[in-house]
């Protein structure tokens, strides 16, 4: 009867992706059956966590984040959880051998979204080391399957894609960010002056990251190769339409993919794919 609470633990991270993001739901419907509900566990688990810094501010985020922290290591101690997230997650990370030094960085990012940080460069970049490249590894882990050879010649490629995946959330974010939480990751810039210019550097930046992961999308195995891609796809679209859109704009409205668009950009990365990735 254990894998009835198993196979449910996985569709509640399955259902918790599909609620919160359609993107990465359909990039992870593209990847191999066989990886899909590991991915699930991965992405439930550090949403969970977001929602705790961003979303919850009737609540003391600092306890829960603490209670979550201490939830997530008793479960992968006791092999088992009563929180459904939890337990597909440790599971997870147990089957795939994660490293927890993974978990402990994840987890020390969140904590630096519960404090008033003036970002330099340094802190910046330990922030998306945290907050997404570790996230790229331990997605990397279950893509590998085990091999550590394969892990260790991708990993580089994995950081880079997250970190492109993060800054670009960064500027769709920016007026959430900003406004409401009163955050500004972005080192040594000043969001009262954030003009176009300034866009365009940190832009210059993650067009670079973006070109070096793609190189890495071609190199994974067959079985995750086009769901990442489709993934990739999906946050270039976001990036072009956030360099076509003015730095004032940005600070003020939250750039978005329609669904519809979301669709259409799922066929035609596949025929890409098909045709002429490779």
């Amino acid at each position: 009867m254990k894998k009835l609470f198993d196979d449910l633990s996985y569709k509640i991270s399955r259902e918790t992706t599909r609620q919160y993001s359609t993107s990465f739901s359909l990039g992870i419907m593209a990847l191999s059956p066989k990886i899909r509900n590991p991915i699930y566990a991965i992405y439930g688990y550090v949403r969970l966590a977001d929602e705790i810094v961003d979303s919850f501010h009737d609540h003391d985020k600092q306890k829960l984040l603490s209670k979550y922290k201490e939830e997530t290591f008793c479960a992968l101690e006791d092999k088992i959880s009563l929180n459904p997230v939890l337990h597909s997650f440790q599971e997870t990370v147990r089957q795939y051998k994660i490293d927890h030094a993974l978990i402990h960085q994840f987890l020390k990012s969140m904590e630096m979204d519960l404090q008033k940080i003036d970002y330099n460069s340094d802190l910046y970049k330990e922030y998306i080391l945290g907050s997404a490249e570790v996230v790229g590894l331990m997605c990397l882990h279950i893509f590998t399957e085990g091999n550590i050879d394969e892990f260790e010649r991708l990993k580089p490629y994995a950081m880079t894609l997250g970190s492109a995946f993060q800054k670009v959330n960064f500027l769709r974010d920016m007026k959430d960010d900003y406004q409401i939480l009163g955050r500004s990751y972005f080192p040594n810039v000043d969001i009262s002056y954030f003009d176009n210019a300034v866009k365009a550097q940190i832009e210059k930046e993650i067009e670079e990251e973006f070109k070096i992961a793609l190189e890495g999308i071609r190199k994974l195995p067959p079985s995750s190769r086009f769901g990442v891609y489709l993934a990739y796809r999906y946050y270039i679209s976001l990036f072009r339409k956030i360099k076509k859109t003015s730095a004032t704009k940005i600070i003020n409205q939250r750039i978005r993919i329609s669904n519809g668009r979301k669709l259409s950009l799922m066929m035609s990365s596949y025929v890409q794919y098909k045709t002429s990735f490779l």
